[in-house]
């Protein structure tokens, strides 16, 4: 294994290609297209969103960015200040997002309703294996036979049904990039170790991996007990509720010092995955249905993590230090290569992602593609190990199952007494990091740009940060450009309007920051109980 190594080229040289007009993303497409492991924009893990303009006001960066007042958690990455500054490297000035100010609405005029519904039901997830088989793919082979078809391929409680332990769990999605509003619908599932699955004599046993997964869910959310359906303690041989003996039915879960079963010898770490955990994200295009705007059978990307080492907070904060160091020193990003598999992360996590062709039919992204997912599931400051969808899980039973906003209520951040939608909405004066979701401003927004929290009242999750039908279909038409052109390394963001709030170049000794009343702590978890 080889440390990538980025070296640096001239803006023009960039840019070459597009002749004068930067905001040309086929003429680039075609370049990048022809060069497929060059990498163009080497700060690629600075992600659009931290362009926006704040204008000493508007803060969407405390969402991601944040210091942990506890000095012995797992996640030191303490970059709390980011919400204070444009704190770039010389390369990152230059906003290399071009996507961003494209202006999309001529060429989705010509893309009709019915051409783009055609298009977003069209399964190109199941084909994936055998292409990947034909070619000797080396790293993860997609093992969820019927992603495409959402809920159906799950059970009640989550697992899938074709026995392959996987585990859909129902959560809140991130604000606001996630939100189906600002053009994706997706679903995240969790899989755990063999030994987590099976008894401790080695035979498969449900009631245990159902156990695993709520001993799990206690150690990331960082709480000592849980209410759990009910478990007879002698099927499981484990001392589920505490109380020092094993017998008879318990309802609650004390957490332990380590797993169930064959897994009885990993510690349970606070807000640390065991070794071998792994994840499955889709993210999908919106699809317009009588009953509701859900999430398409065709996917835009198809995103795999899988962690391979284990760390201790000890170990972990080591690690933290050096990447602050190397950050202090001006170095780019560099990430070490494993081929197939992806990149590592540096702190025990493996990364690869499956990204539309020209086609449509899903492919390996590549290595610049791939650092767009790095800088949020590296060193960043608001996740738990490394992770953002578990830590939002629905709390207890009611959080297994495929993801489902509806009925779900904006409880707010842990240790926040407003919700959360509410709350980022207020903050950031918009729908978006961007404040450029016209649809969003329209419906809870006065026309003085101030939160009309009135209109908020009553709302699920779902009717909150849901688009129209007229908006999904337009989103949908203007990623599929991007598709069209191969651009993604110009942004994969479906705007429909040129950006107006965003910067194309940030001079940090004049752009507005945001002063200390205006900086916030926050926690992604979430608080259920209210």
């Amino acid at each position: 294994m080889q440390r990538i190594i980025y070296a640096a080229l001239p803006l023009m040289a960039l840019l070459s290609g597009c002749g004068n007009d930067a905001r040309k993303p086929s003429a680039i497409a075609t370049a990048a297209a022809s060069t497929p492991e060059r990498v163009h924009n080497l700060e690629a893990t600075v992600p659009p969103q931290c362009y926006t303009r704040t204008q000493g006001q508007y803060n969407p960066c405390y969402t991601c960015h944040q210091t942990r007042p506890e000095e012995e958690h797992p996640n030191q990455a303490a970059d709390g200040h980011l919400q204070a500054a444009y704190a770039f490297s010389d390369f990152a000035l230059e906003n290399h997002w071009k996507n961003l100010f494209v202006d999309r609405r001529p060429a989705i005029a010509r893309i009709s309703d019915d051409e783009i519904l055609r298009y977003v039901r069209q399964d190109n997830y199941s084909p994936l294996a055998a292409q990947l088989r034909a070619r000797k793919w080396q790293g993860y082979v997609p093992d969820l036979a019927n992603l495409a078809q959402g809920p159906s391929a799950f059970d009640a409680q989550g697992f899938a049904r074709d026995g392959s332990g996987w585990r859909a769990f129902n959560y809140k999605p991130l604000p606001s990039t996630f939100w189906p509003t600002n053009g994706s619908a997706d679903d995240v599932m969790l899989r755990l170790p063999p030994a987590f699955r099976q008894d401790a004599s080695g035979k498969p046993s449900d009631a245990i991996y159902r156990l695993n997964f709520d001993i799990l869910e206690l150690a990331i959310q960082e709480r000592r007990h849980m209410n759990i359906d009910p478990v007879d303690e002698r099927t499981v041989a484990f001392d589920v509720d505490g109380d020092g003996r094993i017998q008879g039915i318990a309802q609650q879960l004390r957490r332990p010092r380590h797993y169930a079963g064959a897994a009885s010898k990993v510690a349970v770490t606070p807000a640390l995955y065991p070794q071998g955990t792994e994840f499955l994200h889709s993210v999908r295009y919106l699809d317009p249905r009588p009953d509701g705007v859900q999430g398409s059978a065709r996917l835009k990307e198809l995103r795999y993590m899988q962690k391979v080492a284990f760390y201790t907070p000890a170990q972990l904060n080591y690690r933290y230090g050096n990447e602050r160091q190397e950050k202090l020193d001006g170095d780019l990003p560099g990430f070490v290569s494993l081929g197939d598999k992806g990149l590592s992360n540096g702190f025990g996590w493996r990364i690869q992602g499956f990204i539309e062709a020209s086609d449509g039919q899903l492919r390996p992204q590549s290595r610049e593609e791939q650092l767009y997912c790095m800088g949020c599931h590296t060193a960043l400051g608001s996740t738990i190990d490394q992770t953002f969808a578990f830590p939002r899980k629905l709390a207890g039973s009611k959080g297994w199952g495929y993801i489902d906003l509806r009925g779900m209520p904006d409880v707010p951040q842990r240790g926040q007494q407003e919700g959360e939608i509410h709350q980022y909405l207020a903050r950031v004066g918009g729908g978006d990091e961007f404040r450029q979701n016209a649809e969003m401003l329209a419906r809870f927004f006065r026309p003085d740009g101030r939160l009309d929290a009135g209109k908020l009242a009553g709302k699920d999750v779902y009717q909150l940060i849901t688009p129209s039908n007229e908006r999904a279909l337009a989103l949908n038409k203007a990623y599929q450009l991007i598709v069209r052109e191969q651009s993604f390394r110009l942004g994969r963001d479906a705007n429909i309007t040129p950006m107006q709030n965003v910067f194309e170049r940030v001079d940090p000794a004049t752009a507005p920051t945001l002063s200390p009343e205006e900086q916030y702590r926050a926690d992604i978890r979430l608080d259920w109980k209210s």
